[in-house]
């Protein structure tokens, strides 16, 4: 016959039937989101949606955890918790079922990337590219992927070295890519700015990588810089474009400084987009992209991507 520790409480027992799962507490300890913060989460935003004993207590999964540190992650990019449940379901729509071939795919480059494997990443990279067009190969399987990994991260004891090898490698890869591109390519180049705080920004090289193989040639600034210094950059470079690029919430102040500072065409692309949706739409002359195939489109459909 089991008995009880004596120092169990009734509401502990409750808590623990269940293998597996969490109490509110536990979870509390391992995100550090205090309980009070979390329920606030689940009952005005429909954010987490535990489970719950017969008498009532939270219970929460690994799936729940891993959303959780995604909403964590949206939170620390400067976006308001009333709008982090529409872009968790965006992100969600966007994802390749893992069956598919695609889906397998990047089942391998998972496992590639978690062995920091970098022969298999080339030659399967290389071989996918020499079959299919390179947007199709970012819509398909880098996207997908570094949505994945995003989540993956949010929650790994491995993460910081996965993300360093993996986001150093792409950075590489599609920058050789890009520097041959250039040196076959004359007319002016599109401009890409980076405007968040991590240097490695793979979104800024997918927009860049995708705008060089439709034949444009591209120059990366990396690094966020001054207002000022992008009017000198546009002086000496003479772009026939200039595009923005942001994962974090962005002072309007500053987009309008950088506005001001060239008269090139502007596109502001990535998650920026959805986290200031509304106050960007009343800027003038700003186009507006939510990631890098939908810049393709937009820099296409404004003829920005031929030759002048």
């Amino acid at each position: 016959m089991n008995t009880l520790d004596p120092t169990t409480s009734p509401i502990d027992c409750d808590m623990h039937t269940v293998e597996g799962l969490l109490p509110i507490r536990e979870v509390a300890r391992q995100t550090g989101v205090n309980p009070v913060t979390l329920r606030a989460w689940e009952r005005r935003y429909g954010l987490i949606k535990p489970q719950r004993t017969p008498k009532g207590h939270r219970l929460y999964c690994d799936k729940d955890i891993v959303q959780i540190r995604e909403v964590l992650s949206w939170l620390e990019r400067g976006v308001a918790v009333s709008q982090v449940k529409r872009l968790l379901e965006d992100a969600q729509k966007s994802a390749e079922p893992a069956n598919s071939q695609w889906g397998v795919q990047q089942l391998q480059w998972l496992g590639y990337i978690e062995q920091l494997s970098e022969r298999p990443l080339d030659e399967d990279f290389n071989r996918t590219l020499a079959l299919y067009p390179a947007e199709t190969l970012c819509r398909h399987l880098l996207m997908p992927l570094l949505l994945q990994l995003k989540l993956r991260w949010s929650g790994h004891a491995k993460a910081r070295v996965e993300q360093v090898f993996f986001l150093s490698w792409l950075r590489t890869k599609l920058a050789a890519r890009i520097y041959h591109d250039n040196r076959e390519l004359g007319d002016a180049p599109l401009l890409l700015l980076n405007l968040s705080e991590s240097g490695m920004e793979p979104g800024l090289w997918l927009c860049a990588w995708l705008a060089s193989s439709s034949g444009c040639p591209v120059r990366v600034l990396e690094w966020a810089i001054p207002a000022g210094d992008l009017a000198l950059a546009t002086r000496h470079i003479n772009p026939r474009a200039v595009l923005l690029h942001s994962n974090q919430s962005i002072e309007p102040r500053h987009l309008q400084c950088l506005l001001a500072a060239g008269g090139s065409p502007f596109l502001l692309c990535g998650h920026v987009v959805s986290i200031h949706q509304e106050s960007l739409a009343e800027l003038p002359n700003l186009h507006l992209a939510g990631d890098p195939l939908i810049a393709l489109h937009c820099l296409q459909r404004l003829g920005l991507l031929a030759g002048r």
